[in-house]
């Protein structure tokens, strides 16, 4: 029978290690495999070994959905859809309702944040809250972290964008909204 193979990702390896550290200090013994398997997973965010398989398991179908979707032709319709909740200055004027049209806003929020670079949940809020008028910048950072877009600390001390590829309805997006047509309406 093969074995599959979970590939584990940490933000921050200084808190890793320190919560991995606490945690076997409280044993009173060595930790069995099943045991280090648990600890490894709480260390890293997950509430014990079978959340961060279920996890894993959900990203990985997650991400051949996004790789079937990247195949197929930008849905134009949704574009269209999504444009009414922007300005002219291409600011968010309003949270749309769908959640199609939600993803595609926070795809465009994502291709404002820079990339490799870190930033704390004050800056985060500052740059999220200099591209919409509905005033609220948690929501936007959630929603960014719940998607993948953007990766935290279990603190919210640190927040870094996660580098993806798009959906091909961003670029009919973004380059609606950097038309001279769309400036002038």
């Amino acid at each position: 029978m093969t074995r599959t193979i979970y590939p584990m990702a940490v933000a921050d390896v200084s808190a890793f290690a320190k919560s991995l550290r606490e945690q076997m200090g409280r044993l009173d013994h060595a930790p069995t495999h099943v045991e280090m398997l648990n600890l490894l997973s709480r260390a890293a965010g997950f509430r014990n070994y079978q959340h961060f398989r279920s996890s894993a398991d959900a990203a990985e179908i997650s991400v051949t959905r996004r790789e079937v979707k990247l195949e197929q032709q930008a849905d134009a319709a949704r574009v269209s859809k999504t444009l009414r909740v922007f300005d002219t200055d291409g600011q968010i004027i309003r949270w749309p309702g769908k959640r199609s049209q939600q993803e595609l806003c926070l795809w465009f929020l994502w291709t404002k944040i820079p990339p490799r670079l870190r930033f704390t949940e004050r800056e985060i809020s500052e740059r999220l809250n200099a591209l919409h008028l509905f005033g609220d910048a948690a929501l936007l950072r959630r929603d960014l972290v719940d998607v993948g877009l953007m990766r935290r600390n279990r603190d919210g001390s640190d927040y870094q964008r996660v580098e993806k590829a798009p959906p091909p309805e961003l670029k009919l997006l973004t380059e609606a909204l950097t038309s001279p047509k769309q400036k002038a309406a």
